[in-house]
């Protein structure tokens, strides 16, 4: 499933509007075919009570799973922020006197643009198995350590240090836990069938009409295609077309490489 909301966004919005346009042809072709034109009369006072119930079914079960994955993608960008205010926080502490604060910069700087270049983006974004990025996390680690356990340095100032890398390296958990989510399987089946349904549904009523009545046909299958599209665009946050954004972790990169933190 990953692979399918990895597409880019044109690709999820031509081809599921696409596929729904054919599905809505397609159910006209097939139903003209298996229903006579005798019993299409009767097929149209079954399936006029039911599209009330199908249209409520998918618009409910739709509304609810992009709220879903709004929140989701709200909540990954709300923990690239805490991430960023730590790690501001860690270059802040820094700054103490009696602190090596170029060596805790540097490795800082070092993790940032790691985490960036090679855990935003695709498996390693999940997996959290990037060894480039692991090695800076440990070179951090050592670093801040080795300064808060430094002879002469004051309780407040070492565990300010702790607090602030402890912190940052939760945000990493929690991050890689957030990019890990996917769409469920059996969800995804649920609300497909009953976006089928709601479009075979509406093809019966249309029987009896002419070309032009099946274009509204038409028009719900468009509706569908692209609110199914969005969901897709939306379910990966780090590997789909609407991805998280590393701003807030930018800013603090510029903010070392140009100096801002110092004492």
């Amino acid at each position: 499933m990953i692979w399918l909301t990895s597409l880019p966004a044109g690709v999820l919005v031509v081809g599921w509007l696409a596929l729904a346009l054919l599905m809505a042809a397609g159910a006209r072709l097939a139903m003209r075919a298996l229903i006579p034109a005798a019993d299409r009369e009767g097929a149209h006072a079954i399936a006029a009570p039911l599209m009330p119930a199908l249209g409520a079914l998918f618009a409910l079960l739709m509304a609810l799973t992009l709220a879903s994955e709004a929140g989701a993608l709200a909540s990954a960008q709300g923990i690239v922020g805490n991430e960023a205010a730590d790690a501001s926080r860690l270059a802040w502490a820094a700054t103490t006197p009696g602190v090596d604060s170029p060596s805790i910069h540097s490795a800082l700087l070092d993790y940032l643009q790691a985490t960036r270049a090679h855990e935003w983006r695709g498996r390693n974004a999940a997996e959290g198995a990037d060894p480039a990025t692991a090695r800076a996390l440990a070179r951090l680690e050592n670093v801040v350590r080795t300064e808060a356990v430094h002879p002469g340095l004051g309780t407040p100032t070492s565990t300010e240090l702790l607090a602030s890398l402890d912190a940052l390296s939760n945000d990493r958990r929690a991050r890689l836990s957030a990019a890990s989510h996917q769409l469920p399987v059996l969800y995804l089946m649920v609300l497909l069938a009953s976006g089928v349904a709601l479009i075979a549904n509406a093809t019966v009523l249309t029987l009896r009409s002419d070309v032009r009545a099946a274009l509204l046909v038409a028009g719900l299958s468009v509706v569908i295609g692209l609110s199914v599209a969005l969901l897709f665009a939306l379910g990966t946050p780090w590997r789909g077309p609407i991805t998280v954004s590393g701003q807030p972790i930018d800013h603090v990169v510029q903010d070392l490489n140009a100096g801002y933190f110092h004492a």
